[in-house]
């Protein structure tokens, strides 16, 4: 996704002139007005599945660097970047991406940045399990001159999908640090951090992204011969920001980042076996130790602050990762 910007990358590779959504000044105020025009969205939504095709049949990020931002960028940028190296004659396995059945929730908002979201149905499940999954997808736009740009991405069964509240029709944007959730957006991606690292805070539901994950990192970390470290460190600048949307429960849905570093190290005379698409972004010679960049993209569902000494507090219904980076000694 833009140059700022996968378990191996499940990468989701992902725009207007301002019109009536524009920002209105009154008395001297900025006026709350929808994000984006419904027209706006759809076309956003075409332009950027446009590029994303463009740039996976080729393997060629420039294709589609305009069109995606923040973490789902980074990945997708990055696994655009590898794929060029590995495959370069472009994606002899190239599927159309199609997002269809488009919902667009929208809030209304002052000044910029301005986002909203595409609820889609896509042409890419997870298994026949799982023949139903909806992409959120997460529009960000800074200004008046620039494009829209996806910026997160979640893949969610439509049982996870939760029901916005609205306000006049409109969705209920999250400030990022507005008390009324266990713990507010600006906060949730240090707390899953910490979390990763010690178990605490002792909020967040069991699942395949909290306990599963801190269990699979325990048993990686003293693997015979192999030796793995991690080191967690939130996301939360320019495009990478969370973001959240109030839900009828009087929680929210909120899509944050975090970056990590996987760093493996074997034993003397030995070297960590590095797969192809990490060896196209790597720098460095490897000898023992191999050290991964990895941007994670999760979709949590916040509980109000009533419940916030909740163990349940926060689950995180989504998880996108993929490796952004590499180096080798």
């Amino acid at each position: 996704m833009r140059r700022r910007r996968p378990a191996t990358a499940v990468v989701a590779t992902t725009v207007l002139a301002l019109t009536a959504s524009g920002c209105v000044t009154v008395h001297g105020e900025l006026e709350l007005v929808p994000a984006v025009t419904t027209t706006e969205a759809e076309q956003a939504l075409k332009d950027f599945t446009a590029a994303y095709n463009a740039a996976d049949k080729a393997y060629d990020p420039a294709l589609d660097a305009g069109r995606v931002t923040g973490p789902l960028g980074a990945i997708n940028q990055a696994g655009l970047k590898a794929r060029s190296v590995t495959s370069p004659g472009g994606n002899p396995k190239h599927k159309p991406l199609e997002l269809t059945d488009a919902k667009f929730v929208i809030p209304k908002k002052a000044g910029w940045p301005r986002w909203f979201v595409a609820d889609t149905d896509a042409n890419r499940d997870r298994g026949a399990q799982r023949a139903d999954d909806r992409w959120l997808l997460v529009f960000v736009r800074n200004g008046a001159e620039q494009l829209w740009e996806v910026a997160h991405l979640a893949i969610l069964s439509p049982d996870e999908v939760p029901v916005f509240k609205k306000k006049d029709g409109y969705a209920v944007p999250v400030a990022a640090g507005d008390p009324k959730l266990a713990v507010s957006p600006k906060d949730l991606g240090g707390s899953y951090v910490s979390y990763l690292k010690s178990g605490e805070p002792r909020m967040f539901a069991p699942g395949a992204h909290t306990t599963l994950w801190r269990q699979a990192r325990e048993k990686n970390a003293k693997r015979l011969g192999l030796a793995t470290q991690y080191v967690d460190q939130p996301m939360d600048d320019g495009d990478n920001a969370p973001v959240a949307l109030e839900t009828e429960d009087g929680g929210a849905l909120v899509f944050f980042a975090i970056r990590y570093f996987e760093r493996q190290t074997a034993a003397q005379g030995y070297r960590p076996k590095v797969d192809p698409d990490v060896k196209a972004l790597m720098t460095g010679e490897v000898t023992n130790t191999v050290t991964k960049e990895w941007v994670s993209n999760q979709a949590a569902l916040v509980k109000p602050a009533a419940q916030a000494a909740s163990k349940d507090a926060v689950t995180i219904a989504g998880r996108l990762q993929g490796v952004t980076g590499a180096k080798g000694s």
